[in-house]
């Protein structure tokens, strides 16, 4: 049973019949519960879309606590809040099942204090050489983020030195060295009250195939090959027949064969781009 505590204009508190209500940071929240049936392909395409976000998103939680820290202040969103809502809406591409980050488009912070130009990041040996232009505040904070997309990890520099060094070497062990890496960067002031956007860098080695990726894209190639024979098959079948279904056994399972596949496919990650 939901409760009017604050009276018939106030927000309710409770279950009523399968919604839920409560107050999340001084707000109220509904939500549903129960089965709510067999989901649409938006539905999933959501879910996927909210799954390869949050993927992200935890793994640069200490950095992103720290980026928009100030963008939340005074709101009732938190530094989570907008690191998801941000990757979700802006820094996703592919179309449901093969969803992924676009690295290039994630938003880290925002801010009104100058950016750099100039970003450069190098490989060496035991690591990666981050550059950038000195103009602004020499005693601006760099903060840096490096990806690890196969790992499913982030490296996180938060006091990377003043903005005038112009560089910050950041040692990598070797296997995730010779892996993808996703640059990011921003400057912080000093006392803390103001922020950049954030920037990209760029790429090191290449969007690389993960072996979980590998594997679906023979699957799906396996799966597109059979399903390629069958529908030959049954399309020839068709036509022989005027475009009328054949009254046999043998047909009624190539057709159900035909849907099968042709479902799977749809639904099925590793479609190449």
């Amino acid at each position: 049973m939901a409760k009017a505590s604050n009276g018939p204009l106030g927000a309710l508190n409770g279950k009523l019949r399968n919604l839920v209500f409560y107050m999340l940071n001084g707000q109220p929240v509904v939500r549903t519960i129960g089965d709510p049936g067999k989901p649409s392909r938006n539905q999933l395409a959501n879910r996927q879309a909210m799954s390869v976000t949050m993927g992200l998103v935890s793994s640069i939680t200490d950095f992103t606590s720290v980026s928009f820290e100030l963008e939340a202040k005074g709101t009732v969103r938190n530094a989570h809040n907008l690191a998801t809502s941000y990757i979700k809406k802006q820094a996703l591409k592919g179309e449901y099942p093969n969803i992924s980050v676009d690295y290039s488009k994630v938003i880290l912070s925002n801010g009104s204090l100058p950016g750099a130009a100039d970003l450069k990041i190098e490989k060496k040996e035991k690591g990666v050489l981050l550059s950038w232009d000195t103009t602004g505040s020499d005693d601006d904070i760099v903060m840096i983020l490096l990806c690890h997309p196969l790992q499913k990890r982030a490296t996180s520099c938060i006091n990377a030195g003043r903005r005038d060094a112009g560089s910050y070497f950041i040692g990598l062990r070797e296997d995730y060295l010779e892996e993808p890496i996703e640059a990011y960067i921003c400057f912080r002031a000093a006392d803390g009250k103001a922020i950049s956007n954030s920037a990209y860098v760029g790429n090191l080695n290449g969007e690389i195939e993960s072996p979980e990726e590998r594997a679906q894209n023979k699957k799906y190639q396996l799966i597109k090959q059979r399903f390629d024979v069958v529908e030959s098959d049954y399309l020839q079948q068709l036509k022989d027949n005027w475009g009328q279904r054949v009254d046999s056994k043998a047909f009624r399972n190539l057709e159900k064969e035909y849907e099968v596949l042709k479902n799977k496919l749809e639904h099925l990650p590793g479609k190449p781009g």
